[in-house]
């Protein structure tokens, strides 16, 4: 008999969903049962309302630990970037007003583990490739089919703020994101953000404007727990982790969706967030549908 070949991904049926949360509090594998609709309706509201959603101990603490371990172990190969951005993660265009939002720059000084150093037996890797995960989100989205990213370097990595960090305003490239706090720092590390600020075809470049120069009228602050999770919209809302403090590391596993799976990151926004560009990304390079600058 010839050896069974172990797979590259995980499948569901090979992710026990018991291993990183309580199925018993948040059901989400059972479709019959009124916990899950209850928990499904409120996301959808929040995320209606609120532009996003948040799920408070939704992750196991055994699991968070594994992840926070895993971290820890990988933190060697994490990508600091020390680098003036803009919210559009583009290059500078002086032909444009210098009060544009284009021209707005500010120095970002987190890090992130590539999605491509993950361990083989990562804790994050089951979570976001189990399907049943996938078929909540999307549900709690209210928007579907949604699919794992193809992007090899962002699909569900980690981001780390050490002590001074600031994660500054942007936009993200992708369409959803789901992120789990899995250590937080001793202070700040608050994310903000403004939802649905710009939408397919409009810009509202003003808008942009008006935050970035401290308008905070219509800022939401978010102070996420170890284990929390968050649904959220980043292609729309303008959003930033603001300054970490304290020797304890803010990190955050970032588990990313989108409703086109042949897209990947454009080649510069790759490198202004993981530290360098594939042959993928060049070769993806195309024109997204909502014609929104990233």
């Amino acid at each position: 008999m010839s050896e069974i070949s172990v797979p590259s991904a995980y499948s569901s049926a090979e992710i026990r969903l018991d291993e990183f949360i309580d199925l018993e509090k948040f059901p989400i594998h059972d479709l019959t049962n009124p916990n899950r609709a209850s928990l499904v309706e409120d996301c959808h509201l929040d995320i209606k309302k609120w532009g996003c959603a948040h799920i408070p101990d939704f992750i196991l603490p055994s699991a968070i630990k594994k992840m926070k371990d895993e971290a820890f172990r990988l933190m060697g190969v994490a990508r600091r970037a020390h680098t003036l951005v803009n919210p559009y993660l583009t290059e500078e265009d002086t032909t444009l007003p210098k009060d544009h939002p284009k021209r707005f720059f500010e120095e970002r000084t987190s890090s992130f583990i590539n999605s491509d150093f993950l361990e083989s037996d990562s804790v994050l890797r089951k979570i976001y490739d189990s399907d049943v995960v996938v078929h909540f989100v999307s549900e709690c989205l209210n928007v579907g089919p949604i699919y794992r990213w193809a992007e090899p370097l962002g699909r569900n990595p980690y981001s780390i703020m050490n002590n001074g960090d600031y994660f500054p305003w942007h936009f993200d490239g992708n369409d959803f994101t789901v992120s789990i706090l899995v250590n937080e720092s001793n202070k700040g590390g608050d994310f903000e953000y403004v939802p649905d600020i710009r939408s397919p075809g409009n810009e509202n470049f003003e808008g942009v404007k008006s935050i970035l120069e401290g308008d905070r009228d219509k800022v939401k602050v978010l102070r996420l727990k170890t284990g929390d999770l968050q649904i959220f919209s980043g292609r729309y809302s303008l959003h930033r982790v603001t300054v970490t403090r304290g020797d304890s590391p803010r990190i955050i596993a970032l588990p990313t969706y989108v409703k086109n799976p042949y897209l990947v990151n454009r080649p510069h926004h790759a490198e202004a967030f993981y530290g360098r560009s594939m042959q993928i990304h060049h070769e993806r390079n195309l024109e997204r549908p909502d014609n929104l600058t990233d």
